[in-house]
């Protein structure tokens, strides 16, 4: 009352003052309170919200067990299924290596509620073995013999001590017995829970729909209440599927997504919503892989280090995927442990390359293409290459043509569906030279890569590669558990590959993952797949609160 009478004995003018010099004080202790409160506390992830991710192509079978030769399968295994180290407790080894013992956590259950035991793990890896399956982890597992100890503890014992076995059992995902057990191995790919799974991973399933024509246009998820590890922050997940890149960033532009990953960098321009773009190395490398058996002149170390020389990696990089990409010089990335820079010698230069050919005989006829006589025969620099239709490799084929054409090689590039690539060309080995990628792991071992026994089909020994040196040093470091000496010899590996050229390295891509701006959790490094981006999707937000510091 007497601040009021005191108000009231204030003139016109005086009163004018007190108001506003009070309004200055409010607003000074607001902006201090706001100011106090974004100082003294920090933004972390809220549980709720729905979010949609859109993915080019269809499901076919989201089972651990046949799940690897389709990206879908794979995003959506990872996000109903559980890798079994996360279900594991404790593990131990033999002092030989060769043996395993993993011991699960205690009441784990499948989405159904069903007991999740050493059975499932038993049963999912024989059923990975037995060729009926036609699992596409059936060469990961062989030489693995797998027994149940009791219902938590399962035992594994290899024939030779391998060094990385743990990242087998990181990588591997389980399937539930009690679903697929009654149904001959042979006709698991007829099994509805192919598209209605029954999982274990932090999202289980609910539905899903598809239009007349058989097209699967979305899938549905919700928290996995019997999920053993973190309780996800996202309330639902679904996931829409688009039949290629246009209608994906249409459905973007449209609100009808939330994100997506796998963006090529020449779409970036035609995002027209706000978004951020998380950049993510990935250890996987594209090379031309060159089979000296199917063309004489591919045995001249001077033509192979001549093209080498020749392939400007820089223009590719930067028209190809504007800059996002690594320039990749031999079988490691610098991302991988073991990683050698010194390995790399040679550098990029059409005037050495061009000499080097001169001088070793290979000179250029009428049409500007060089030849050299190699015993009776006339042998042109003329190669066929073969390249799966995937525009970002059609855009480098074209490229290496336009630049091998200034040494005077002539390149006929065959475009090829991939799957047929896969099936056909890569299983017969037959090609002269094939633009291919490497899917390696942040682990070292690439043996199946390069050692002279993955020469042929099922091996991934592209260029066909003999090296007696080579063979032993990929065996020892399976076995060297001493990372000193095993990076000694991956050294070496690096410097005999790179000298001997058996495939002209190019490039290793980022990976882009499109979000909106409130998106969080996805981690930028550690991805092998794409579809490992979902390891931790219960970590993945929208919303978020403050809490003080």
């Amino acid at each position: 009352m007497k601040l009021y009478l005191v108000f009231q004995s204030l003139t016109k003018k005086e009163r004018r003052v007190f108001i506003s010099a009070f309004a200055l004080f409010l607003f000074a202790t607001i902006i201090w309170a706001v100011h106090f409160f974004y100082t003294h506390t920090v933004a972390v992830p809220a549980a709720g919200g729905d979010y949609t991710e859109g993915i080019i192509g269809q499901p076919t079978f989201i089972n651990p067990i046949l799940a690897g030769s389709n990206d879908v399968d794979r995003d959506l295994v990872t996000l109903l299924y559980d890798n079994l180290f996360n279900l594991v407790d404790h593990y131990k080894t033999s002092t030989d290596g060769k043996t395993w013992n993993i011991t699960l956590k205690n009441n784990l259950r499948w989405s159904d509620d069903k007991p999740l035991t050493s059975d499932d793990v038993v049963f999912t890896i024989e059923a990975i073995q037995d060729l009926e399956s036609r699992s596409p982890l059936f060469l990961t597992w062989q030489g693995v013999v797998v027994q149940r100890v009791s219902e938590l503890e399962v035992e594994f014992n290899l024939r030779t001590p391998y060094t990385f076995f743990l990242d087998n059992l990181k990588d591997l995902k389980i399937a539930p017995k009690h679903i697929f057990s009654t149904i001959p191995n042979a006709n698991l790919r007829l099994s509805n829970y192919n598209l209605e799974p029954i999982g274990s991973g932090p999202y289980k399933f609910v539905t899903y729909n598809k239009r007349k024509d058989g097209f699967i246009t979305d899938y549905q998820m919700d928290i996995n209440p019997r999920f053993a590890s973190t309780t996800p922050f996202l309330n639902t997940f679904t996931i829409k599927f688009f039949p290629g890149t246009k209608e994906l960033i249409q459905a973007f532009n449209s609100r009808k997504i939330d994100g997506f990953g796998d963006m090529s960098p020449k779409n970036l321009g035609e995002l027209r919503l706000s978004n951020q773009i998380i950049e993510i190395p990935m250890p996987r490398y594209y090379a031309v892989f060159l089979n000296k058996n199917s063309h004489p002149a591919l045995q001249d170390n001077t033509v192979r280090q001549a093209l080498f020389q020749a392939t400007n990696k820089a223009e590719i990089i930067a028209n190809v995927f504007q800059g996002k990409a690594l320039s990749v010089n031999g079988p490691l990335l610098p991302i991988i442990a073991g990683y050698s820079e010194s390995a790399n010698a040679l550098s990029f230069s059409v005037e050495q390359a061009n000499a080097l050919l001169e001088s070793n005989g290979w000179l250029k006829n009428g049409e500007g293409i060089r030849e050299k006589k190699i015993g009776k025969d006339i042998v042109q620099l003329k190669f066929d290459l073969i390249v799966p239709q995937i525009p970002f490799l059609s855009e480098t084929a074209e490229l290496l043509r336009q630049q091998w054409q200034q040494i005077g090689v002539a390149l006929n590039i065959l475009l090829l569906n991939p799957t047929d690539i896969t099936n056909e060309v890569i299983k017969t080995r037959n090609y002269q030279m094939i633009l291919f990628g490497n899917i390696l792991k942040e682990n070292p071992d690439i043996f199946s890569f390069w050692h002279s026994s993955e020469r042929f089909y099922p091996g991934l020994n592209l260029s066909l590669y003999e090296n007696k040196r080579i063979d032993g040093l990929l065996e020892s470091i399976r076995k060297n558990v001493n990372n000193e000496s095993r990076n000694r010899d991956l050294g070496e590996i690096q410097k005999v590959i790179t000298n001997d050229l058996p495939a002209i390295f190019l490039f290793s891509p980022t990976y882009l993952y499109i979000a909106p701006k409130s998106f969080g959790g996805l981690p930028e490094q550690g991805l092998t797949t794409a579809a490992d981006r979902f390891l931790n999707v219960n970590q993945w937000f929208i919303k978020t609160s403050r809490v003080f510091k």
